[in-house]
């Protein structure tokens, strides 16, 4: 995804020395809030804090820690319109946004990982061919790696900010969480209800600031998790680099859409608009181009066209007001803008939207490309805004080639009446999650990995490896009786024993 304000560079970003955030809804260009900003130089302390606390909170194991996860679900229902509201007033995205894809995923969250944390965890019994090993108990175990540090972005505040520290809790962590400085009061409200539910003191923290802050924050703990643009995230694997200090990065998105010839028009084209205007464009996973068969061409863009007119976007009100949101972070429509100036350039048209509206708020309107190629912008670059570019493409196999003609693979979706074909089409996508006949709900299947291929990151959320990337296996070999007082691999070396070891090789390896 698309993150232009919170970057750990190299260097000093110079927003690092203010002493306060001021939160700005931005549907309504009103500052809601002052946070003050953690120093940079306070940042050890609070990590050695955390790691303090990390103890206690480990040894209450997992029954333990899945109560306090119990307890938050609950809190996260009892306290939907305050969650909402919060999250609503820092985005100024719709009221449905905030709904479906941040408090029912932080619930289904809460819950699948206080059920599923100590299954993926638990210890390995593994069995060996080895003849060398034989008689011996193998095991491979999880330990929690200390303190997380989650540095999130500003387009979800809570499913992929806070989401991420789910997992690392539960894993028996420590978790200081860096939230983008533009989205920072939802982290802190669930900073409230985690220790209205009895997460002791320390275990999670958050640390507002700016790119020093996030570079300090990197330097003190022992895993990073990263939810952004790819360029930032090359700084943040660079920054972690110094420490040899892991990191788990879901970075851009560039996701194709292929629509078969053969495809279910009316729900090929809602699902091109819903996936490409849900959350005003902003998600990683937004449908940013698509690639649509010759012969339903015309057709698929009249159908996309006559539904994206009638989406209402303004400041969002109550449930069922508003279908798009605001411009998250201002400074991204000046990228959305630029794409469809590009565009048009270089001959594609604008048949709705292409415009900002920045009177009262941010906004960009919603915007159907036409007549695009590759050689635009907005057909290579993560746009991450309310635009969908509809490109005609002979057949599947053109379009399959066009779809992985990127530096991006995160996920993709084809569209066709005939799912055996949309499975061997979506075989052949380079992306880390690909849908036939649907997009984007694979993220809520948990047990599903969801990450990136290419440019897109590295590691996976969601899945085993979405809580064991928060831990350090360790292999443990216990012999529990010794039958020979001297092994036959032991020295002194002899040419008796050699010879029956080279035997014993023959026999097991050599057939």
């Amino acid at each position: 995804m698309t993150e232009t304000t919170t970057v750990p560079s190299t260097g000093s970003d110079g927003a690092g020395a203010a002493r306060s955030i001021e939160v700005e809804n931005p549907a309504t260009g009103q500052v809601i809030a002052s946070v003050p900003v953690v120093a940079p130089d306070d940042v050890a302390a609070l990590v050695a804090r955390a790691r303090r606390a990390q103890i206690g909170w480990d040894a209450l194991g997992f029954d333990g820690r899945a109560a306090v996860m119990k307890r938050c679900q609950k809190w996260v229902s009892d306290n939907a319109d305050r969650v909402i509201e919060t999250i609503v007033s820092e985005t100024g995205k719709a009221y449905e946004e905030a709904l479906l894809a941040e408090i029912g995923y932080a619930e289904g969250a809460f819950a699948f990982w206080a059920k599923n944390a100590e299954k993926y965890l638990a210890d390995e019994r593994v069995r060996s061919a080895s003849p060398f090993v034989k008689g011996r108990k193998l095991i491979v175990r999880y330990e929690p790696v200390g303190v997380v540090g989650v540095i999130g972005p500003w387009n979800y505040p809570l499913t992929n900010s806070f989401g991420d520290c789910i997992p690392a809790l539960m894993a028996g962590n420590s978790v200081l969480l860096k939230p983008s400085e533009v989205t920072p009061l939802t982290s802190m409200l669930m900073g409230e209800m985690l220790r209205q539910c009895g997460l002791p003191e320390d275990v999670y923290q958050v640390v507002p600031g700016y790119g020093e802050t996030a570079q300090a924050l990197i330097d003190e703990v022992d895993f990073v998790m990263f939810t952004g643009s790819t360029a930032t995230g090359k700084k943040v694997m660079e920054r972690a680099a110094r420490t040899l200090t892991p990191v788990s990065l879901e970075l851009g998105g560039k996701d194709p859409m292929i629509v078969c010839a053969d495809a279910s028009l009316e729900r090929a084209a809602n699902a091109a608009v819903h996936y490409s205007m849900q959350n005003a464009g902003q998600t990683c996973m937004s449908t940013e181009r698509v690639y649509v068969e010759e012969p339903i061409y015309d057709e698929f863009v009249r159908l996309v066209t006559d539904r994206v007119r009638r989406l209402r976007q303004q400041a969002p009100g109550a449930a069922g007001s508003i279908d798009l949101g605001a411009v998250i972070n201002p400074p991204q429509s000046d990228i959305v803008e630029r794409h469809v100036k590009d565009a048009v350039e270089h001959g594609a048209q604008v048949v709705v939207g292409g415009g900002r509206r920045d009177e009262n708020g941010h906004f960009f309107e919603p915007t159907v490309l036409v007549d695009v190629d590759h050689s635009m912008a907005c057909m290579r670059e993560e746009t991450f805004g309310p635009t969908v570019p509809i490109m005609k493409v002979r057949d599947a196999e053109e379009a399959v080639r066009l779809a992985n003609d990127s530096p991006y693979g995160l996920s993709a979706s084809v569209w066709t009446k005939d799912a055996a074909k949309g499975e061997r089409l979506a075989r052949r996508i380079e992306a880390g999650s690909v849908s036939v006949n649907d997009s984007q709900v694979h993220y809520v299947a948990l047990e599903l990995p969801m990450g990136g291929w290419k440019q897109s990151g590295l590691g996976t959320r969601h899945g085993a490896d979405g809580i064991r990337k928060y831990t350090r296996k360790q292999t443990l070999l216990v012999t529990s009786f010794a039958p020979m007082k001297q092994d036959l691999h032991m020295m002194p070396y002899t040419a008796r024993r050699t010879g029956f070891v080279k035997r014993l090789l023959k026999l097991v390896y050599g057939r």
